[in-house]
């Protein structure tokens, strides 16, 4: 499914991109898919926890299928413009909404606790394969097929959904079926906001990456800074899955055990360090090092951030909280390439990047003050 994704996301921002010449069409690719998941997110968490988690994200993965078809139709009828193609991406938004808190609610579910650190960085390593795969893919592909790499992506797709209707039966402690779907969504809500650690570092990603990434403008520095065409965007787009992949698999191995907090605030540290040095790079070389940095200093952020959190959280609260984690996510990513698009906008996509990767380090700074608890925070 992340194969599927990164590599028809490739295709919508060059299309996007080509057709309108527009920063900010971009920045609206990101606000379309993060919106659904704004509004839905809660109530999607809440259907996780007491709905089989398999068949939500099996018939999401079928309604992904249907959008991907749609964007096919919607791309060779050029009078249309790019309206539709958002309309589209507004349907993908709700299916990542229901999808995410159920296949994030699974893994716990599937592997003892003990080994819980190492199976999420072999799931997270997994998961960066396939975005190193998906956008290098989908440049070449775009570059050779054109728009049918959406028929390809809804191929994609359909596989995604067999695997997943093919995971062994679950056994998921339900959640309070006396309270009302209102009061279990308030209750997520409410555990995730009263404890101190868990929001620390929900929000430290979400501001952090909010600030400090550069998907968006990928296109931009491809076409018109490096100069670097459909497939070079490609390889962009993969670089940090690149490095985050390696870095996974290392924590497979080597999970990080002590001082967690502290290298947590290290690594989100290091990725708005590389994200300056990319902002400012006119080599493709230097561009793609930089890009793969963010990649592998993002990685132990998530491998930590991800094990703290589910670890702390009761199985039958799983589903919400896991939802507020992806409006986080959806925030810092979706909405994300929204505010890029608009800085760049306005300032231009050089001074973007490189007031997000400077914005990204002083949050880090702000949050070791404001969240000692996350700082101090500990596996063993």
């Amino acid at each position: 499914m992340a194969f599927a994704s990164q590599m028809q996301d490739i295709a919508i921002g060059w299309f996007i991109y080509s057709e309108t010449k527009s920063a900010l069409s971009l920045g609206f690719v990101g606000l379309a898919q993060f919106g659904p998941i704004l509004l839905l997110a809660a109530l999607a968490g809440d259907v996780a926890d007491h709905k089989d988690r398999k068949v939500i994200a099996g018939l999401c993965n079928f309604g992904q299928i249907l959008c991907s078809l749609a964007m096919f139709g919607f791309a060779y009828v050029p009078t249309l413009g790019v309206l539709p193609i958002y309309g589209c991406l507004v349907g993908l938004g709700i299916c990542r909404a229901f999808s995410a808190p159920a296949l994030s609610s699974i893994l716990p579910n599937l592997v003892e606790k003990e080994q819980f650190s190492r199976a999420v960085a072999v799931s997270s390593s997994a998961f960066q394969i396939a975005n190193i795969a998906g956008p290098a893919a989908g440049g070449l592909l775009f570059a050779l097929i054109g728009k049918f790499i959406f028929l390809l992506a809804a191929a994609f797709y359909g596989v995604a959904a067999a695997a997943i209707f093919g995971l062994p039966k679950l056994h998921i402690q339900a959640a309070d079926p006396t309270l009302t779907t209102a009061q279990r969504m308030l209750a997520g809500a409410k555990y995730v906001f009263s404890n101190k650690m868990v929001l620390g570092a929900l929000s430290l990603d979400l501001f952090a990456v909010l600030l400090g990434g550069v998907t968006a403008l990928l296109p931009i520095y491809a076409r018109d800074i490096l100069a670097v065409g459909p497939t070079g965007l490609g390889l962009l787009r993969g670089c940090p899955a690149l490095g985050a992949a390696a870095i996974g698999l290392i924590l497979s191995f080597m999970p990080v055990k002590r001082r967690v907090g502290v290298k947590m605030f290290a690594c989100v540290a290091g990725f708005g360090v590389a994200t300056i040095v990319f902002a400012v790079s006119s080599s493709v070389y230097v561009s793609v090092i930089a890009l793969v940095l963010m990649g592998a200093f993002d990685m132990v952020s998530v491998v930590i951030r991800q094990t703290l959190v589910q670890i702390a959280t009761p199985d039958a609260m799983r589903g919400r909280v896991t939802a507020i984690n992806f409006i986080f996510i959806g925030a810092s990513n979706q909405f994300g390439e929204f505010e890029s698009g608009i800085t760049a906008a306005l300032f231009g996509a050089v001074p973007a990047a490189l007031l997000g990767g400077i914005g990204t380090v002083v949050i880090v700074a702000l949050w070791a003050v404001v969240f000692p608890e996350l700082r101090k925070a500990d596996t063993k």
